[in-house]
């Protein structure tokens, strides 16, 4: 009974960090209205890391010890994240939401793939499978999204940004993972939080807060409210689930972005560019998902 408690605590807190994530990406594109990508990023992991912190101040001052001696591998896992949420921001930058959340579930599928080499296992035809789906669907999407684009060179620009945030999630997960094997996770959290927070300071752009209104600085607000809750959640999810099954679940996020976004085509909003896709667009962000949660989903489960 108590393994299927802990299942279904991982499945909430996946579906909340899936949630969280499908939210953030046009929270980002929003914010970029009046603040710089670096000022953005920094501005996520200090809210987060004051939230956090205080709360720990008053209920756990002991977890503080990690600072002095920190594990090499957290040390690795926060220098990762922070690439991951720099290099994402940028891919949101030159492309728009629902490009950077079809492109960034290369992550989890990353992911899934060093779990394989971890555990010695063989790659067989259901994992192929799974690959040629996804990249087929990522080539179509790609291709028709680049030619319904005016700048072909910043998209693509983009979505290099991407990758390259989806490569450091992977290798972020599997440090947390293990990691949260042996310490708590808001101890693993508050230092990340914490040395993300001291990396993105020098490039912060401190002009861009000068005449902020009051719906911009509770964007801000939330952006670190949702790194928090995110991580939390998803630190938490690997704890009680198998890898593979947390990362099929976050995998299928992009599908709330893209209603989300229809939903703001239909209303005519003007505070964020809508995009418009093709049939064939759409068909390739679905056989990405699902190539996606395919390779997954046939990994050993740990």
């Amino acid at each position: 009974m108590g393994n299927s408690s802990d299942q279904f605590k991982g499945v909430v807190y996946s579906i909340i960090a899936a949630l969280m994530w499908s939210i953030l990406a046009i929270a980002l594109k929003v914010s970029l209205n009046t603040l710089s990508p670096g000022t953005i990023v920094c501005a996520r992991f200090s809210i987060a890391l004051l939230f956090l912190g205080v709360y720990l101040l008053i209920k756990r001052p002991n977890v503080f010890a990690i600072f002095r001696k920190p594990p090499t591998k957290l040390i690795f896992a926060s220098l990762f994240l922070a690439f991951n949420y720099f290099g994402f921001m940028k891919g949101i930058e030159y492309t728009s939401p629902s490009n950077a959340q079809v492109f960034i579930q290369l992550g989890p599928v990353l992911f899934a793939l060093i779990g394989i080499y971890l555990f010695k296992e063989k790659i067989n035809w259901k994992h192929i499978l799974g690959f040629t789906i996804l990249f087929s669907g990522l080539g179509l999407f790609f291709w028709e999204q680049l030619f319904a684009t005016a700048n072909h060179g910043s998209y693509s620009l983009g979505i290099l940004w991407v990758i390259g945030a989806a490569v450091s999630w992977s290798i972020y997960a599997i440090l947390q993972k293990d990691l949260t094997q042996s310490n708590s996770v808001n101890q693993l959290n508050l230092f990340i939080y914490g040395l993300c927070t001291v990396i993105f300071l020098p490039i912060v752009d401190y002009g861009n807060f000068a005449g902020m209104g009051f719906g911009s600085w509770m964007l801000v607000l939330f952006l670190g409210l949702n790194t928090l809750i995110a991580y939390g959640a998803i630190a938490l999810a690997f704890r009680y689930l198998d890898s593979s099954k947390v990362s099929a679940i976050v995998t299928v996020n992009p599908v709330v972005t893209f209603i989300i976004m229809y939903a703001l085509g239909k209303m005519k909003v003007t505070w964020i560019y809508v995009e418009h896709f093709s049939l064939l667009s759409i068909v390739g962000a679905f056989l990405a998902l699902g190539g996606a949660i395919f390779v997954i989903l046939f990994t050993r489960k740990d």
